[in-house]
């Protein structure tokens, strides 16, 4: 197996299993592999199996399985970016198989140009692995390399100490942090900085149906507002220019005019409490400002 390479990759995990044990140990399997994998771990209590899995693997430095109170997406990717022991952070989802030069093709990315974002290759279940497939057909599925305003959480790299510069991830993205990537890539092309499409390095998602932002339910049936904060809350960090203000406000009649509350109209008034409940709560936590990263080492958990 050839030298690990200088990048670290940090893995947020929440309520995951099997899977998560599977994605590591295919990450461990790379070659060349990651210098080191950090396991950002935010489940309270793991089955017997997980926990005798990832144990061994820590005491004997293969990972560094960090252990977090309080779930939060983009406070364990704050968190990942103030651990790493390396420049280079890859940042990858917790279910996932990964192609064989992933590593690699990341860290050579970054090699070719420096303080940039790299967004990797995203293959979804439903997406086979065709070649040549253009980015106006595939978005992050495709084979065609490029500069890119945005890019996916499951698969992407940047510079720990330009990303920590701009205050890192917002934490104020709670429950399924919808929006938060984009909110990020906002910032980060603003201050000067590009990102580049990089199909070389592909994982395939599996999308695990247990775990995850999954925990927070499926956002057509549910009446908790996990997943419309997030987009309430983007919309009013952005500058409100009027397409912006009309996209707040129309949501909730957006978020009804679907084929699910066509087909099923009780889901109806449902979903519109789960709306106005969103709203509520990104209003609060847009009048307190935003909670970016802070960036002296971290409290111990």
């Amino acid at each position: 197996m050839a030298s690990p390479l200088p990048l670290t990759i940090a893995i947020p995990t929440y309520r995951r299993e099997r899977v998560l044990l599977d994605t590591i140990a295919s990450l461990l399997n790379l070659d060349p592999p990651a210098g080191e994998i950090l396991v950002l771990d935010q489940t309270a209590a793991h089955e017997a199996g997980t926990e005798q899995a990832l144990g061994p693997w820590h005491a004997s430095g293969r990972i560094r399985w960090l252990r977090l109170r309080v779930p939060s997406i983009p406070a364990a990717m704050n968190r990942g970016l103030l651990e790493a022991s390396t420049e280079t952070v890859l940042f990858v989802d917790d279910d996932i198989v990964p192609f064989p030069d992933l590593v690699a093709a990341h860290f050579g990315a970054h090699r070719e140009s420096t303080g940039r974002l790299v967004a990797g290759r995203v293959l979804q279940p439903w997406d086979g692995d065709g070649a040549d497939s253009a980015w106006r057909d595939k978005q992050f599925a495709s084979t065609e390399a490029g500069t890119i305003d945005e890019f996916m959480g499951g698969n992407f790299s940047l510079p720990r100490g330009e990303a920590l510069a701009i205050g890192g991830f917002d934490e104020n993205f709670v429950r399924a942090a919808y929006r938060f990537e984009r909110e990020f890539a906002e910032r980060w092309r603003a201050s000067g900085r590009a990102i580049r499409f990089e199909p070389r390095a592909a994982i395939r998602h599996l999308k695990a149906s247990a775990g995850g932002t999954r925990t927070f339910g499926e956002h057509l049936t549910t009446i908790l507002p996990a997943h419309s904060v997030g987009d309430y809350y983007y919309l009013l960090r952005s500058p409100l220019a009027p397409r912006r203000a009309r996209a707040f406000l129309s949501r909730p009649f957006r978020s009804v005019m679907t084929r699910h509350h066509l087909r099923r109209p009780w889901w109806i008034p449902v979903t519109l409490v789960a709306e106005a409940s969103g709203m509520v709560w990104a209003l609060a936590l847009h009048a307190r400002g935003p909670r970016y990263c802070d960036a002296r080492s971290p409290e111990g958990t």
